[in-house]
């Protein structure tokens, strides 16, 4: 390649490279430095003659030049001559120093460049660089600067000129005034001492060694004067900042007497200037380096600056540091580098100075000390060892600071201690109990604003609600950083293993430690487990002489306790039980084995469940069953006496604030209770018992009601061993002083202590219930009366002057409620209960009720009444039985109590929901016990009655809860039923009709639980009937079915969900029950409810439907009830009536009812299609009048043509009244499933008049009379459907099909959106075809009969339904059916008839039948191929559609039938197809659009005649940059030229006017991609036809057409790309080339993305490898594409381009015409797409390799 070529190359990219883009100007410097790696000498020569021819050139441009050579310099610094160099250091040193004033980005690229030079042409940049720095002149400010970098990048190099460079600039300090000028010398001096220290670092690779520093002392030191004395005293702040970043590195080559001199002045100096800067990072760097020059020279002087010094630091530390901010972190980092100097200088001075700031006021200096000391302790570690004591003393003010940050650097600080001793001297001890404090820290905060250790967060200004991630810890906080420093230390310092243990155990068992016992237990684990690792079978615990350490029965008894709430304080539960597990032999030597199997288990059950799932109840049982485990496995009493008394001891520790709700310390109490009563419960000594029991009853809190469940429980279970001591105690105690005291009458007020006694009292009376609840069965009989009892009510009512009063108090009334049930249970759940003779039964069922009335009737306030109605419930069961009037008053009671209440606000009072639910259970059980005492029908009719007042309030909410408890009654009812003898359920009837019209309610849940209440009571029936209990009806099975349905509101669904159930109540119901059931519906037409009324009635006619012949004798009484309602309301049984009068009447006179209906007015109103669907009741009567319709509808015509039509373009027509009347009132009658027969018997006529008519009437109008009555009647919302001509007529199809059988073809239709498609004129094809296939698909043999019907339409005067009719046949041909039918000679003799019909769309619609054989009738395609594969070239030939609709179908349709045709009558047609075909890939592909790009030159290629097709080409339309677009502009459509060339006269229509709206132009270029996707679909189905026999023409067409089919993959409809995918795939085998299919089937696979870069590249690597000699050929093609209107086509054209050069053998360039293709890319530089401009520099730096 000649030379010129690499320069025309270059200057083709070098003016380029003013482009505006960023990103292509980028691109064009990466196609200059791939120039570069290629001949780099030649890009380097290139840019820098263009640089120099250019003078005028702006300056960023030559800075993008400039970065180009520096890449290429810097990769190919070796292969650079040293002319080249000298070039290209000349060049940048003239663009450096072209400007005398500062162009930063162009000087710099310039000074970049002579740098990258430096690396291996050092003498010659130096030589060019000293000759601009000339003795006596400042030099240019880059060329200094560009000294600078050269030291740092190339010292070696440098180092040895730095001599007469500094001896050249010393001089100059001292004559620069400029602050600019100064900054850069001090840049360059800093430099300068930076590549001397590394060159004196590595002299033993450095080329001379004999370097030495003190050559640089002298002239450090001139150059320190003048930046010290005077440069350092500039106002500039960046002067100043240059200086002293100058003057660390200078100070370690100054002399060490002259540093010593300067440091009482140069420390100062530097010091001042952090008042002055507010950026010290670059200040504390080289303060840094001064004190590392200062030490290293054993400076004296120091000393007296330290205290300055440490001040000046210390404030520094002190800033706050933000995470943001990289410039404060870097300057803390040099701080502390600066203090570790010091540290190691002098220790003393520094402790000195810092540990007396600990106690500083301000938080900033007390975390900026603790920071540095710990950095101290890390960084100095020798020279702190001996200050261990004295740094230990001086933490002691710090733990006592109450702020969080200083608390987490103090807990830092400790960190550090301990990995460095310090927490082994005394008072160690000190600091890791302020770890374990600040581990104890509440973990943000509780729920309540209480903290898990027991007391209010006071740090918080409000409480917040805790989510559920409440007790994750913050990343930075106290807590976490705590728990983390003492898990580290405990695990990872193995010096603090004899400092932590046995220690940490001290902080288990005060309750203040809580918080801190997770991360506690964990660390004593792992200490405990080294020791035992260390010491097998040793104990873990000496106690020896340890006098502080807890006790085994204390850790055990915590630990125990604390697992309760296994999840709070980050999942102390599974930490507490694994230090229990650990120290089991410590806690008694035989519990190993047995925890060995317990604790895991516990354990594990913990690991399966979360806070959420865990059942607290559930796991507190578990740990009691784990302590009586454990308390056998010892079975010591002594053990367990001294257990229960620690047990004691603890529980006024987690003695709680008072709150509303459970304080979590008495939570903690309440379970350490019980685990006492357990306890108490395993010891065999009772006085020790007594003695507890009564130490526990005297100490305990009874003003903390959370405290008493906690002492009843204990009492309760320690009664279960000791029922006879537990009951003494409790006398004694109530005989005591506490309950002695009396209160006048008179007296109002109750001091404090009576206020206790109430509580006491309370407290008491649970004991007693818990006592009564747990102690055995056989012994609480006995003392439930004579004991319990009586001491229960003796502590409820006390007497005053001889009068017993009862208190008044909630909680006392809600502790006896509560005591009396589980009295009342355990009697019940005795063994003895049925013999047991309760004599007080009566009068507490009396005070129970009493309790209930004196709760209010309107909300719940309190569980009493609950617990009252669950304690009658007890009773109830027990002898002797109540009277029969107490248990009615005792039902109304409870009812009226519980009905009545109010239900809560939405989203008001959530917690009351729970205590709601409870009491509605309550009383559901009252009731069923109640009902268990007589069940019988007639004691299931009085429970029914009590609650049929409720069953019908008008109150929603009543009616909820009476059908709940009614459907439970039943339930249990026949959950028990016995039937001894077949015996009638008298009242059935009664209760059905009662219960049945609820199935409508208003409320949702009132409907369900009326079918639950139906469904037992059929079963009530077939119980009674003989059935088994377990016996199954699928009758009344069905109405669990149909209760889900009842969920939602709509009415039509309810009501059909109503008729349903009267269905099975009718199949179900006994004769003798249906008069008696219909009577009791009819009075519920007068329900309150209209739902109900209106459920009732659909009820009755069903029932007089299904049952009417039963009751012969009652139909006058039913039939005068029925006329009755009928003149006040229009209910359904009036209808019914109305119905059954007409349909009598039409037996008689069809046609004169039929006439009479369709002269009603439009649209007809409710009345009139009431008695329409009255015609289809008798199928006798409903064929005569579906046959009337028919002929109505097709009498008259469909339509007339309005005025406006006739004088206007625009379409105007007016359906005519009496079709269309006849269409609705089609719909009508064939919406009775009653017609069903009559519509199978006229299937095919009314199929094929109403598919007519929805074509016949589509963008038909009302009348104008008709839409203003229409208006008016939506407004008033009296239309009863909707009067569209066509949507009337789409309705009645779908109805008549349903009706017809066919509901597989509705759905199928209605899931496809056929019906909506159906209705508009643009979907009205796709709609007919889905009707169609449907049709095909579901309902084949009426296919024969409805075809006949259709046949004959190819003659019908309406175009519209030659369409439709077409359609609708075209589709039938892709079922097989037709074949199976024998109808496909038939249909294919009628479809060809109908090739030459006037209509396009008729035209048209015949060829996709056609082709439709290849899908329905593949068998038969070769028999009928030369038929088909000429109707298919036909229409490709078609001349006579403006649109070439007809020729896009015709190419579908071909690439059905390729497969499946006869190869040889495929072989004389596939070039002719191939070439037809070719045009269409590129439609709309060239624009002119805007004018930008004009027509492609015309270009023949061989194989393609340039004028043979393109009369047939449907390429884009041009239009004129100057044109004004309106809703009715229209313009011309100009063909531009593809890149197959040519040029050949248009025919007339390819010249047209189209309208130019949004809409239509939309509309155009979605064919215009119809056409590009079929064509080249086509192709590729072309391709795979001649797989394996592929003639040398046709590979002539497969290769002519890879450039477009690989370009369209960027087309910017996906369905374009898409097809050619499958087009290359295909075309692959036919190129016979192994590796380039496979490549094609790997990367173009159906679905997957593409990466086109990728696969483009690998394509022109293959095609240049098998076809080089093609390269011309491809490229000269892809030049067409350089002038698409597809902004992604334009770029992937010289992408393509490119990847074809890239692949190539050099030798092979002669194929190109290389002019031509940089004169192309050269003007796609300048497209105004930037990503076009990108792909062709890319392009161009690829174009190199030809160079």
């Amino acid at each position: 390649m000649t030379r010129s070529y690499v320069q025309k190359l270059s200057t083709i990219l070098l003016d380029a490279i003013t482009d505006k883009d960023p990103l292509v100007q980028e691109q064009v410097c990466s196609a200059l430095c791939a120039l570069g790696e290629s001949q780099p000498e030649e890009a380097l020569r290139a840019c820098e003659e263009h640089l120099r021819l250019h003078e005028k050139l702006a300056h960023p441009y030559r800075t993008m030049i400039l970065r180009a050579m520096e890449t290429v310099v810097s990769n190919h610094i070796s292969e650079l001559d040293k002319d080249m160099a000298r070039a290209v250091i000349l060049l940048a040193s003239s663009e450096m120093t072209k400007a005398k004033d500062l162009v930063w980005d162009w000087q710099q690229a310039a000074s970049n460049v002579l740098v990258a030079v430096g690396k291996q042409f050092i003498s010659t940049v130096m030589e060019e660089m000293l000759s601009k720095l000339q003795p006596g002149a400042l030099p240019h400010y880059f060329v200094v600067r560009t000294l600078a970098n050269l030291s740092v990048s190339n010292a070696f190099g440098m180092v040895p000129f730095l001599t007469s460079i500094l001896n050249t600039m010393l001089p100059m300090l001292g004559t620069a005034k400029h602050d600019t000028t100064r900054e850069v010398l001090c840049y360059a001096l800093q430099h300068f001492s930076e590549g001397t220290l590394e060159y004196l670092a590595n002299l033993d690779q450095a080329p001379d060694p004999t370097v030495r520093k003190d050559a640089f002392a002298s002239p450090m030191s001139s150059a320190y004067d003048i930046l010290f004395q005077q440069w350092l005293q500039s106002r500039e702040a960046k002067l100043r900042l240059a200086v002293v970043q100058a003057l660390g590195p200078m100070s370690n080559l100054m002399p060490s007497e002259k540093l010593e001199e300067q440091l009482p002045k140069l420390l100062p100096g530097v010091l001042t200037l952090y008042k002055r800067h507010a950026e010290t990072c670059h200040v504390s760097k080289s303060l840094g380096q001064i004190l590392e020059a200062a030490v290293s020279v054993g400076s004296r002087t120091l000393d007296v600056q330290l205290d300055s010094l440490l001040a000046a630091l210390h404030a520094q530390i002190c800033v706050p540091v933000e995470s943001t901010s990289p410039l404060v972190m870097s300057n803390q980092k040099e701080v502390l580098r600066c203090f570790t100097v010091l540290a190691r200088y002098s220790p003393d001075r520094l402790l000195a100075f810092l540990l007396p700031r600990l106690d500083s006021s301000t938080e900033r200096s007390r975390m900026g000390t603790l920071h540095v000391l710990r950095h101290a302790i890390n960084s100095a570690a020798a020279q702190m060892e001996v200050k261990k004591p004295f740094i230990l003393s001086a933490m002691r003010l710090p733990l006592l600071d109450t702020n969080s940050k200083v608390k987490r650097a103090v807990v830092q600080v400790i960190s550090a201690m301990a990995h460095h001793g310090y927490l082994e001297q005394p008072g160690g001890e000190a600091l890791v109990e302020y770890l374990v404090q600040q581990c104890a820290l509440p973990p943000e905060v509780e729920k309540d604003g209480v903290s898990e250790t027991g007391w209010p967060d006071l740090q918080r200004e409000q409480p917040q609600t805790a989510g559920p991630s409440s007790e994750e810890l913050p990343a930075d906080s106290v807590r976490a950083v705590s728990v983390r420093t003492l898990y580290l230390v405990s695990t990872t310092v193995d010096r603090m293993s004899d400092v932590l243990w046995p220690y940490l155990l001290e902080f288990v068992t005060p309750v203040r430690f809580t918080g801190a016992l997770t991360p506690l237990c964990r660390s004593l684990m792992h200490l405990a487990q080294k020791r035992q690792e260390a010491a097998p079978g040793a104990l873990l615990i000496q106690y020896d002489g340890n006098v502080t350490l807890p006790s085994p029965y204390a850790i055990a008894t915590r630990l125990l306790a604390v697992s309760s709430s296994p999840y709070h304080g980050d999942g102390r539960g599974a930490a507490s039980l694994g230090l229990l597990n650990v120290l089991h032999r410590d806690i008694h030597p035989l519990l190993g084995q047995r925890w060995a199997t317990t604790i895991p288990l516990l354990l594990e059950y913990l690991d399966e469940h979360s806070a959420d799932t865990l059942s607290q109840k559930e796991w507190e049982e578990k740990l009691l069953v784990f302590l009586r485990d454990t308390l056998a496995a010892v079975s010591d009493n002594t053990w367990v006496c001294q257990l229960s008394l620690e047990m004691c001891k603890q529980l006024p520790c987690y003695n709680g604030t008072p709150q509303e709700k459970p304080h979590p310390l008495a939570l903690l109490q309440n379970f350490l209770y019980r685990c006492v009563g357990t306890t108490l419960g395993a010891a065999s000594s009772k006085d020790v018992v007594k003695k507890h029991l009564r130490e526990l009853l005297e100490t305990a809190r009874y003003q903390e009601e959370a405290e008493h469940e906690g002492l009843a429980c204990c009492f309760g279970i320690c009664a279960i061993s000791h029922l006879d001591d537990t009951l003494t105690q409790l006398e004694d105690f109530v005989r005591s002083d506490v309950f002695r005291k009396s209160t006048g009458i008179f007296n109002i007020f109750k001091d404090r202590s009576e206020v206790e006694a109430e509580k006491a009292k309370g407290a008491l009376m649970l004991c007693y219930g818990h006592v009564a609840a747990r102690a055995p069965r056989e012994l609480v009989l006995a003392r439930a009366e004579s004991d319990i009892l009586r001491n229960m009510f003796q502590c409820f009512s006390t007497k005053v002057l001889g009068v017993k009063v009862e208190t008044k108090d909630p909680a006392l009334k809600l502790c006896l409620v509560q005591s009396v049930c589980m009295v009342c249970q355990a009697i019940r759940s005795s063994a003895q209960a049925s013999c047991f003779h309760f004599a007080q039964k009566a009068e507490l069922v009396a005070q129970m009720m009493e309790f209930i009335r004196a709760e209010p009737s309107d909300c719940l306030r309190s569980p009493i009444r609950k617990k009252a109605m669950l304690a009658c419930t007890y009773l109830v069961p027990l002898e002797p039985a109540l009277e029969e009037q107490v248990r009615a008053d005792m039902v109304h009671g409870c009812l009226q109590s519980v009905m009545a209440v109010l239900p809560e606000p939405e989203g008001d009072d959530d917690h009351q929901e729970p205590l709601y639910l409870d009491t509605m259970q309550a009383l559901e059980d009252l009731l069923t016990s109640l009902l268990q005492r007589d069940m019988t029908p007639q004691g299931l009719q009085v429970m029914v009655e009590h609650l049929s007042p409720w069953i019908k309030s008008p109150r929603g909410h009543e009616r909820v809860r009476a059908l709940a408890l009614s459907s439970c009654l039943l339930q249990h009812f026949l959950e028990h039923l016995h039937v001894s003898a077949l015996v009638p359920f008298h009242n059935l009837g009664l209760l059905i009709g009662l219960f049945s019209p609820r199935c409508a309610d208003l409320w949702p849940a009132t409907r369900q639980e009326a079918v639950s209440c139906v469904h037992s009571l059929l079963y009530l029936q077939l119980g009674y009937e003989g059935f088994a209990r377990d016996y199954r009806d699928d009758a009344v099975e069905r109405l669990l079915v149909l209760k889900g349905g009842l969920v939602h509101s709509d009415p039509a669904t309810l009501f059909h969900t109503c008729h349903s159930i009267a269905q099975i109540i009718a199949k179900r119901l006994p004769p003798n029950q249906l008069i008696s059931l219909l009577l009791t519906l009819f009075e519920g037409l007068g329900d309150s409810d209209k739902n109900c009324s209106r459920a009732a009635s659909v009820m009755i006619n069903c029932l007089l439907k299904e049952r009417g012949h039963l009751l012969q004798e009652k139909v006058p009484e039913i039939v005068s009830v029925l006329r009755s309602k009928l003149q006040e309301t229009w209910e359904e049984h009036v209808r019914q009536a109305t119905q059954y009068s007409v349909s009598l009447l039409a037996s008689q006179h069809c046609e004169a009812v039929v006439s009479s209906l369709l002269g009603s007015p439009l649209p007809f109103d409710s009345q009139t299609c009431i008695l329409w669907r009255a015609l289809a009741v008798e199928p006798s009567i409903t064929a005569q009048v579906l046959e009337l319709l028919l002929q109505k509808m097709s009498r008259d015509v469909p339509f007339k043509e309005s005025r406006a039509f006739l004088l206007s373009s625009c379409p105007g027509r007016v359906a005519t009244l009496l079709p269309l009347a006849a269409t609705c009132a089609l719909s009508e009658v064939t919406s009775v499933a009653a017609s069903a027969p009559a519509v199978l018997e006229l299937y095919p006529q009314l199929f094929a008049a109403l598919l007519l008519r929805v074509s016949c009437t589509l963008g038909v109008q009302l009348p104008r009379t008709l839409q203003a009555k229409e208006r008016r009647a939506t407004g008033l919302a009296l239309a009863s459907r909707n009067l569209d001509p066509c949507s009337s007529a789409v309705d009645t199809l779908q109805v008549m099909l349903l009706r017809g059988g066919s509901e597989d073809v509705v759905q199928c239709v209605e899931l496809g959106g056929g019906w909506e498609s159906l209705r508009t004129s643009t979907g009205h094809e796709e709609g007919v075809a889905r009707l169609a296939s449907a049709m095909a698909k579901f309902a084949g043999p009426r296919l024969p009969l409805v075809m006949k019907a259709l046949l004959c339409t190819h003659s019908s005067v309406y175009e519209v339904q030659r369409v439709t009719s077409t359609a609708f046949l075209a589709e039938l041909l892709n079922s097989s059916v037709v074949k199976d039918l024998m109808l496909l000679e038939s249909l294919l003799d009628n479809l060809a008839a109908r090739q030459k019909d006037t209509c396009a769309s008729v035209r048209r619609l015949v060829l996709r039948g056609l082709a439709n054989i290849a899908s329905g009738s593949p068998d038969k395609v070769r028999a009928h191929g030369p038929q088909l594969l000429t109707s298919m070239i036909s229409g490709l030939d078609d001349g006579d559609d403006p649109q070439s609709l007809v020729a896009l179908e015709a190419m579908l349709g071909l690439a059905k039938l390729l497969g499946l045709v006869e190869p040889w009558d495929l072989r004389s047609v596939l070039l002719h197809v191939a070439v037809r075909i070719r045009p269409f890939f590129d439609s709309v592909g060239w624009a002119g659009a805007g004018g930008h790009h004009g027509p492609p030159q015309t270009h023949s290629q061989p194989g393609h005649p340039g004028t043979c097709f393109l009369a047939l080409l449907p390429l884009p339309l041009s239009l004129s940059s100057t044109c004004t677009l309106g809703p009715r502009s229209c313009v011309t459509i100009a063909p531009s030229l593809g890149p197959l060339g040519g040029s050949c006269r248009l025919p007339s229509w390819r010249k047209r006017h189209v309208p130019t709206s949004l809409a239509s132009l939309s509309s155009l270029l979605q064919e215009k991609m119809d056409f590009r996707s079929a064509s080249i679909c086509l192709f590729g189905h072309l391709n795979k036809a001649c797989h394996g026999n592929c003639e040398d023409i046709f590979l002539e067409q497969v290769i002519g057409g890879l450039v477009p089919l690989l370009l369209h993959l960027q087309d910017p409809q996906a369905s374009v790309a898409g097809a050619c995918k499958f087009a290359l795939r295909m075309c692959g085998p036919n190129l016979e080339r192994e590796d380039l299919a496979e490549a094609f089937q790997k990367h173009l696979q159906e679905g997957r993305g593409l990466h086109f870069g990728e696969f483009l590249n690998t394509t022109c690597k293959h095609l240049m490898r098998h076809f080089p000699d093609l390269l011309g050929r491809l490229v000269s093609t892809s030049l067409f594409y350089f002038k698409s209107s597809w902004e992604d086509v334009r770029a992937a054209a010289p992408m393509l381009t490119g990847f074809l050069v890239l692949h190539v053998e050099p030798e092979h360039r002669q194929q190109v015409d290389l002019e031509q293709l940089l004169a192309a890319l050269q003007l796609l530089l300048k497209d105004p797409a930037p990503a076009v401009r990108m792909k062709a520099a890319e392009t161009l730096g690829r174009l190199v390799k030809f160079a």
